[in-house]
């Protein structure tokens, strides 16, 4: 690996270091379709304008869900995607099965015809992210992890024999699988050859998770990255208040370098087991103003390729 970035070939500039994308959560867009989102054309051309070669497809429905027209489109703007999205509730009984597989269909199946070889797995939440509502309880039992864990197994394995996927499981704010221990004990119930996670920097240090402590405890379970910063004084009001994280995410979730972690040592430590790995920038922002979302994009990319060596970077 060189120590210098190429900066007249932007080829050879990708041909080596962590692959830094984003996603169009990045741009507010959490549905494939609502009248207050950015149209996925000008997103496209913004990701493209903000300096980014990887990204995310987002929620199903959102970009154009023709191999052949999404492949046109991301090559006109020089864009490559880097996995697709899918949700699932294992812990709540057999029948989420065939709801995880319908997902799994589309997303994987057009992510795959594409090149992509991730997709984020992320866990339904135990309250509601669109109005707060507390759905379940917030904890589970030992019968519901041995569902989870199971369909999670049987998902991954799946998606690695249809289409040569990799499942990474996206710990998330107000779900079941949170905190630092909940995830050990997901990483401990579960194979390494069906799930390993997508390490969401933010979603993480909501519960007070050390990013670099788990990356260097579990090397070989960190397959894909998610880089986002909360706010590190904003958090503790979040969960002394018990705020719903529909009623949080637009305001703990800050531009970096405004708040925490701090990137460069995440990046560090995941270069050194896997100096080709995916880390998309995904900033929360829901209901964002359509014009606010590519000048925040553009300077964490800056910032991105400021804290840390180049060589670790494309």
């Amino acid at each position: 690996m060189t120590t210098t970035a190429t900066s007249g070939d932007p080829a050879a500039a990708r041909a080596r270091g962590l692959r830094i994308g984003t996603a169009p959560d990045s741009w507010g867009v959490w549905f494939p379709d609502h009248p207050r989102q950015i149209p996925w054309h000008r997103f496209l051309d913004e990701v493209q304008a903000a300096g980014y070669h990887w990204v995310e497809l987002g929620p199903y429905g959102y970009l154009p869900t023709d191999p052949h027209q999404l492949e046109d489109e991301l090559g006109q703007r020089d864009l490559e995607l880097s996995g697709g999205t899918v949700f699932t509730g294992f812990h709540k009984g057999a029948e989420q099965w065939q709801r995880a597989w319908d997902q799994a269909v589309k997303v994987a199946g057009l992510a795959s015809a594409l090149g992509a070889r991730h997709i984020v797995v992320i866990p339904d939440l135990w309250r509601s992210d669109a109005t707060g509502e507390a759905l379940e309880p917030r904890t589970l039992t030992a019968g519901q992890w041995r569902e989870l864990s199971a369909g999670h197994n049987r998902l991954g394995k799946a998606l690695r024999d249809t289409y040569g996927v990799r499942q990474q499981f996206h710990s998330h704010a107000d779900s079941h699988v949170g905190t630092y221990r909940e995830v050990e004990r997901l990483l401990e119930d579960t194979d390494y050859r069906y799930l390993n996670l997508c390490l969401d920097t933010g979603h993480f240090a909501y519960y007070g998770g050390d990013n670099v402590k788990l990356i260097k405890a579990h090397p070989d379970r960190i397959g894909y990255l998610h880089l986002k910063q909360i706010d590190p004084e904003l958090i503790f009001e979040v969960l002394k208040n018990d705020t719903a994280f529909a009623d949080a995410a637009a305001g703990v979730f800050v531009e970096p370098p405004a708040g925490i972690p701090d990137f460069a040592p995440i990046i560090e430590a995941v270069s050194a087991i896997d100096p080709e790995i995916f880390a998309i920038v995904e900033q929360d922002m829901p209901g964002v103003d359509i014009d606010l979302p590519l000048p925040i994009a553009t300077r964490t990319r800056q910032h991105i390729f400021s804290c840390t060596p180049l060589a670790r970077i494309r």
